[in-house]
This record gives structure tokens, sequence and C-alpha cells, in this order.
């Protein structure tokens, strides 16, 4: 009896990824502030706690060292990052670059679902913040109303490489110490007014330099709040 040797051609089956949740829990924490800079992170425990191996828990720590988000220090452990304000200065000296590249790509881009949901960011943006709550909520409003502006530059690769720099951007903002919010937040409504102005008029280069301005008065306020908890 003839048999045939010829490899079966079965498509591969999706698996579920251990590694992908245990990455996004862990930049979650990092991001929530539910771990501090500095903290040590066990691997035995964190593997401990979500109920996988070790290895996902090693993958996913490569992963978030990556992205800068921890640090791997050989013969003392896994560290999240530091942060640091020459950093955090140079975190938005690029970040200042993308969302300017963004913006030029973008100006002819808008939708006009676009911009409604601008117009509701920035009425949500100018509520006042009386409580951590409000602070959270102002933080999440303020990160999407910029990720519209990248996203509707339609560059998959710039939206990547910026998604990675605003994580680093969310740890040093709910590390600052500043509790002035009434004055910041007032400045940086009119800021973003200015933004959303020049985004609705469809005009390039009044809206990268609204955008420059608003980054580089932030990168201040941030950098001057991470010497400050120093």
């Amino acid at each position: 009896m003839k048999t045939n040797n010829a490899a079966l051609a079965l498509p591969k089956i999706d698996q579920y990824r251990a590694v992908d949740e245990v990455y996004k829990r862990l930049r979650e924490a990092i991001l929530t502030r539910q771990v501090s800079s500095g903290q040590r992170l066990n691997v035995e425990e964190i593997s401990r706690q979500l109920g996988v191996s070790l290895t996902p828990v090693r993958s996913a720590l490569e992963l978030l060292a990556a992205d800068g988000l921890v640090d791997v220090r050989p013969r003392s452990g896994t560290f999240v990052a530091d942060l640091r304000a020459g950093d955090v200065e140079e975190t938005m000296d690029v970040r200042c670059a993308l969302e300017c590249l963004a913006a030029e790509k973008a100006v002819e881009r808008f939708s006009n679902r676009d911009l409604a949901a601008a117009r509701y960011l920035l009425k949500t943006l100018a509520k006042p913040i009386c409580n951590e709550e409000d602070r959270r909520k102002h933080e999440d409003a303020n990160s999407r109303l910029h990720f519209l502006l990248i996203n509707a530059a339609g560059n998959r690769r710039l939206t990547e490489i910026y998604g990675k720099l605003n994580a680093h951007l969310t740890i040093a903002r709910v590390h600052r110490t500043s509790t002035d919010w009434s004055r910041r937040t007032a400045q940086e409504q009119a800021e973003h007014e200015e933004i959303f102005g020049a985004m609705e008029r469809r005009d390039g280069k009044a809206l990268v330099e609204a955008l420059r301005r608003h980054i580089h008065r932030a990168k201040e306020s941030l950098v001057a709040g991470i010497k400050a908890s120093t």
C-alpha cells in the first residue's frame, strides 16, 4: 500500500499570547503609579499574582525595557525606570518634532468628525480640577486630543512611536508635584483653543507654531515638576 509522506498544509492556529496580557497589565500598573519609579519588580511574585509561568513575565519585562519603562540591571534585578528631568526634556523635544510633522500631514485631512471630537475634548478640558479623579479625566482628555491630531496624519509608524513616547510623559505627569492647577489649566486651555482654531481653519503654519509653543511650555512645566520632586 502506498503512503503519502507529503506534509499537511494546515493553517496556523492563533493562540492566546500570555506575554501580551502580562505586558498590558504591567504597563498599566506603571502608568497608573501602582508601582513607583525605581521600585524593584519581582518576577516570581508577578508570575504568581497573574497565574502565568515565568517565561511570559520575563518576555513582557523585555518589551517594557525596550519601551524604556523598566531598567534591567545585571545581577540586581528589574526596576521601574527612574524619572530624570533630562530624559523628560529630550522626550518632549522628540514629541514636539512628531506632533509638528503630524500637523503638516493632517491639516488637510481633518474631518468634521475629527473637529467635533476635538471640540468635545476642549469642553472637557475646560472643566475645573477639584480632586484626583478630575485630574485623571483631564489628563485623559488631553492625551486624546493630541492623539486625535497624530492619528489624523494617517502614518502608522509615527503613531506607534508617539504612543511609546506618551507612556513616559504620562509617568512624568502623574509624578508632577505642583498643585497650581487653576493657573496652569487656564493657560493650557488657551493654547488648546489656539491649536483647535488652526485645525478648524486648516492653517498648517499656524497649527505647527501653536503646537510648538504649547509643547515648549508643557516641557518647562514637566521638567520643573520632576526637579521639584527629587
